[in-house]
């Protein structure tokens, strides 16, 4: 797939507290459709991973975060362009140093990730990149690491995971 750039607004989804570019339901069928993992450019800014999540009668919604739309210099309500590409990347996101070094030095952990569906595995990636310290990095991802290896094969437990206590 070519590049694909379109106009479109920064726009405000109040239920669920977040800002998004609208993409029109002919852009969503040309890349791919809904879920479809995508490297996003706004305004030529350097491209990040994202993904389309369902808006209704066909167009989707891609997330924009406060840091990031501040970083671009736009604000709710900005025309901006937008170009989207096809995300080659294997997990749809950029993994951690330290976590993939984890995963090499722990087959059984990798295994165990390698396993789970790709929506998990960007959780445990995004969950460990969250922070800026990579020392808090690497606590992450062998407490994520360990905690998944405890978990029985054909079960997964996101508090578990996260080693929080069990719901009452």
């Amino acid at each position: 797939m070519k590049p694909i750039t379109f106009k479109s607004y920064i726009d405000y989804l109040p239920k669920l507290k977040l800002t998004h570019v609208t993409v029109p339901s002919e852009i969503v069928d040309e890349v791919g459709g809904i879920g479809t993992r995508l490297m996003v450019s706004i305004n030529g800014e350097k491209a990040f991973h994202g993904g389309m999540v369902a808006l209704g009668g066909g167009d989707a919604y891609i997330t924009v975060n406060k840091k990031r739309m501040k970083k671009y210099g736009v604000n709710q309500g900005d025309e901006v362009e937008v170009t989207l590409e096809l995300d080659h990347s294997k997990y749809g996101m950029e993994m951690p140093e330290e976590l993939e070094a984890l995963l090499e030095q722990d087959r059984e952990g990798e295994r165990r990730f390698e396993m789970l569906a790709p929506s998990k595995q960007r959780y445990i990636i995004h969950y460990v990149s969250q922070v800026k310290s990579s020392q808090k990095k690497i606590d992450r991802a062998i407490m994520l690491i360990n905690n998944l290896k405890s978990l029985p094969e054909d079960e997964f437990d996101m508090r578990k995971l996260l080693g929080l206590p069990p719901r009452e």
